[in-house]
């Protein structure tokens, strides 16, 4: 691990939020940046299923693909090494029983995005199986009425804007070092208690 995180981070790092939000490009990044692996989980469900997300969607439904979404985040968790990014999709952390693995087990950051940022970075992809064939913008200004509040319940929060990678990632690093000082701060205060 990069010497500067060296003690601030125990356990893996969950990306969430909607799709085009950056959880997979930042996560790599912040992976880089720490020097700890980085999965997609959307990419290990590809491979344990043997077929892309849009045609799990279309041949099984979504109950399906939630249940080995949920199958494959735990087995992320519990496989060594301890430290790594793991980039959800945009559901996972809504699915109740794969927000509580994520809150115990990880630290949980949600890349937040406004609109109209949400749909500029998805109009160019054919891989979103919600959007396909519909109206992005209603979709996902649905999408963000249900599921801000769930977002929220995250350890961190980071605004995302339409910036550079360099941009957001710096506030990723900086966010995640003073969750991990206000963490220690805590600790020492309740033992200070005791």
């Amino acid at each position: 691990m990069n010497n500067e995180f060296e003690g601030l981070i125990d356990k893996p790092i969950v990306m969430v939020g909607l799709m085009g939000a950056g959880k997979t490009s930042v996560g790599r990044a912040l992976a880089r940046k720490l020097g700890i692996p980085f999965v997609d989980s959307d990419k290990e469900i590809e491979a344990a299923a043997g077929c892309s997300v849009v045609d799990i969607f279309s041949l099984y439904g979504e109950a399906e693909f939630r249940r080995v979404e949920q199958r494959v985040i735990a087995r992320l968790l519990d496989t060594p090494p301890a430290l790594k990014v793991i980039s959800t999709g945009e559901g996972a952390f809504i699915t109740p029983a794969v927000r509580e693995m994520a809150l115990k087990r990880a630290l949980t950051i949600w890349l937040r995005a406004d609109l109209d940022l949400l749909v500029k970075r998805t109009g160019a992809r054919d891989t979103r199986p919600q959007l396909l064939n519909a109206d992005s913008r209603k979709i996902l200004g649905q999408l963000i009425d249900e599921r801000y509040k769930t977002y929220a319940l995250a350890d961190i929060t980071v605004q995302t804007c339409d910036e550079s990678l360099r941009k957001t990632l710096g506030k990723v690093v900086k966010a995640v070092q003073e969750h991990a000082k206000q963490k220690t701060k805590n600790k020492g205060e309740n033992n200070g208690k005791n």
